[in-house]
């Protein structure tokens, strides 16, 4: 074994037993990660409601992501469905449906509530809310950029008429 690999690992090292101030005492393992020296202790976001207010919008667009959970959506805005009912048309089981669901629920978009041996859903639009104003605000620079996309077109169609 090389010199350098025995004195990390020997009792030569001052460093290894000692316990740093605000880090947890790791046993030394070769396979130990380094990643405790390098995770910043001190937080660096003053507004943690910023931060949880983005971290709940950040789940919404995830569970969003997915077409299968939108097309549940969809029909739960409609009425409550079973899990069956919210299955039947995507052609799944009823394991695959329920782990959709279950995202769903985590993220607060459907509440379950289990009536004997039906498990019925319902829409919470709630969480909705702030994926809706974040997209509110961005929507007049799309209105902006479309019209401005509009005034191009016409310009250029108008444009060969009067060369005629």
């Amino acid at each position: 074994m090389p010199d350098v690999v025995r004195r990390v690992g020997s009792e030569e090292n001052s460093a290894i037993g000692k316990v740093l101030p605000g880090v947890a005492a790791v046993p030394f393992t070769w396979n130990c990660s380094t990643r405790w020296l390098t995770v910043d202790r001190c937080p660096t976001t003053l507004n943690q409601m910023v931060d949880h207010q983005t971290a709940e919008m950040d789940t919404v667009f995830q569970a969003l992501a997915n077409s299968t959970r939108r097309d549940m959506l969809v029909r739960l805005a409609e009425c409550d469905l079973t899990v069956g009912e919210l299955a039947e048309p995507l052609s799944m089981t009823l394991a695959a449906a329920s782990k959709h669901i279950k995202v769903l629920e985590r993220v607060g978009l459907v509440r379950q509530t289990v009536a004997g041996r039906r498990h019925v859903c319902r829409l919470e639009a709630q969480p909705l809310a702030s994926a809706s104003d974040w997209l509110r605000f961005y929507e007049r620079h799309w209105a902006e950029r479309l019209d401005a996309l509009d005034t191009l077109f016409r310009t250029e169609t108008a444009q060969p008429e009067e060369d005629q």
